[in-house]
């Protein structure tokens, strides 16, 4: 009798989709390789071929989406680090802001994959080659990249249930006792920030700090 042919092996770059697919749509608390398997119409099994266990999916699809961190590097390269440094935190939270979901996966281990590298690389060149002491570089690169991750969890809940409902924020605020809350009162305008301004205020201060380490240095 003559032996059907298997199932021809699905592609990494399929599955890796496949698996983006599913923290778009579900979250990242629903990637499994259960789950992944089932979306391709596979057995776990087939997962199993590339990757040993799901932490090593993970660490695929992590390094996918910061491929997707886009900068030129023509622009890195004539910039000081204080503006190379700027522009990579920026990319970073813009490719977070598409990938809502993906933050938490980031949080489970250090990045090290090609494209994580790639871009770290970046980063930490760009503060060696105007100053900053290896190991101040080192501290500078994992303080911005944990600062984006920070406000990439934040953005986990945009546009879904879990959204902060800002409009009614900013009535609490401004409707608040100045005999009770004085302070509150005075700002209440400016209340609640939006998290793109949070961003990029709290960018500045870190990137101050690390100007003034740098000099004392």
């Amino acid at each position: 009798m003559r032996r059907s042919p298997g199932r021809p092996p699905i592609p990494l770059e399929r599955i890796v989709a496949t698996a983006l697919q599913i923290v778009d749509e579900e979250g990242a608390d629903a990637l499994s390789m259960r789950t992944l398997a089932q979306r391709l119409g596979s057995g776990t099994a087939t997962l199993y071929r590339h990757f040993g266990n799901r932490a090593a999916l993970v660490a695929h699809v992590v390094d996918s989406v910061l491929g997707e961190v886009e900068f030129e590097d023509d622009e890195l390269a004539a910039a000081g680090w204080r503006e190379a440094c700027r522009v990579v935190a920026q990319a970073m939270f813009d490719a977070l802001s598409r990938r809502r979901s993906m933050a938490p996966l980031l949080a489970e281990r250090i990045p090290i994959g090609p494209n994580s590298m790639a871009v770290r690389e970046r980063c930490v060149a760009a503060l060696l080659a105007d100053g900053f002491t290896p190991k101040v570089a080192a501290h500078a690169c994992a303080t911005l990249a944990r600062y984006v991750l920070g406000f990439g969890i934040q953005l986990r809940g945009a546009g879904g249930a879990a959204q902060f409902d800002e409009a009614a924020a900013s009535a609490v605020f401004r409707g608040a006792d100045p005999s009770q809350y004085p302070a509150t009162a005075r700002v209440a305008e400016w209340f609640p920030v939006p998290l793109e301004d949070e961003f990029a205020f709290g960018l500045d201060l870190v990137l101050e700090g690390l100007g003034r380490l740098r000099d004392s240095s």
